[in-house]
């Protein structure tokens, strides 16, 4: 465990003096936890309202309460719609960090040194694995708590704060999170080993971030609804991966290759 937390701590010192990496995980969160505290405030009701209406769409009302009113489940599900993009945040932020994780520290000819000490490759990896979902754990976390005392200030109405802050959504930012960063962290790791350049790392890793757009734009133009079974799925599909391709990234990441090969 010493030896991971030496990694982890070589890993920030370096990571940590690149100004990308500090703006991604700086500004990103805070854009993403603004977008739907403004949405917010641009549909506050102005009044108590009716019940639901019947000509609102019925995706709108299947993510309702029977008791909201049509402009109050009308915030609910403009806001849904955008509270995607806080799974963004675990895959831009790891993504960032970790790609400057192999090829980086070859450019600094500081890898050979540490692929020469008498570590695991698992041992290396969970390292620097750790390095980089740490942060963007904390980063999304935190940008999702912003968002929630946002909201708990502008919402008056209990019914529709627990509306807004959905259980969905707590198992989407605390669950899925964490297992779409160590995904891109992994596919990140195995990339960087594979190419010279940091750049083209990064560029190939944000791959992962394709899906995430995809449900969003599913979801906006209302041909896929996220509720809680189908976040629920996510993170079992989401945890069956991480497994294998933690397993693959040990596989793939040969130590005395990447050594020669990077002559």
């Amino acid at each position: 465990m010493k030896k991971i937390e030496t990694i982890v701590a070589k890993e920030w010192a370096e990571v940590f003096k690149n100004r990308m990496v500090l703006f991604t995980v700086a500004f990103l969160p805070l854009l993403m936890a603004a977008l739907p505290l403004v949405i917010l405030h641009a549909t506050q009701s102005s009044g108590a309202g009716n019940p639901i209406e019947n000509n609102l769409p019925q995706q709108y009302n299947a993510i309702c309460p029977a008791n909201l009113s049509g402009s109050d489940c009308l915030q609910v599900a403009l806001v849904s719609e955008f509270m995607l993009l806080f799974m963004i945040i675990p895959v831009a932020v790891p993504v960032t960090i970790s790609a400057y994780s192999i090829v980086g520290e070859k450019a600094t000819h500081s890898l050979e040194p540490l692929l020469a000490t008498p570590i695991t490759t698992g041992e290396l990896l969970a390292g620097k694995c750790l390095a980089a979902l740490i942060p963007a754990v904390l980063a999304t976390d935190g940008a999702f708590l912003i968002y929630a005392a946002g909201a708990a200030v502008m919402i008056r109405s209990g019914i529709l704060l627990s509306a807004v802050l959905n259980v969905r959504w707590l198992i989407a930012v605390f669950v899925v999170g964490p297992l779409m960063a160590f995904l891109a962290i992994m596919v990140s790791i195995i990339v960087s080993s594979r190419v010279n350049d940091p750049r083209v790392a990064e560029q190939l890793s944000m791959v992962v971030i394709v899906p995430v757009l995809g449900l969003f734009f599913a979801q906006v133009s209302g041909l896929l609804l996220i509720n809680r079974q189908l976040i629920l799925l996510i993170a079992i599909l989401l945890a069956a991966l991480d497994i294998l391709i933690g397993r693959l990234g040990v596989g793939l990441f040969q130590r005395e290759v990447i050594l020669t090969r990077w002559k």
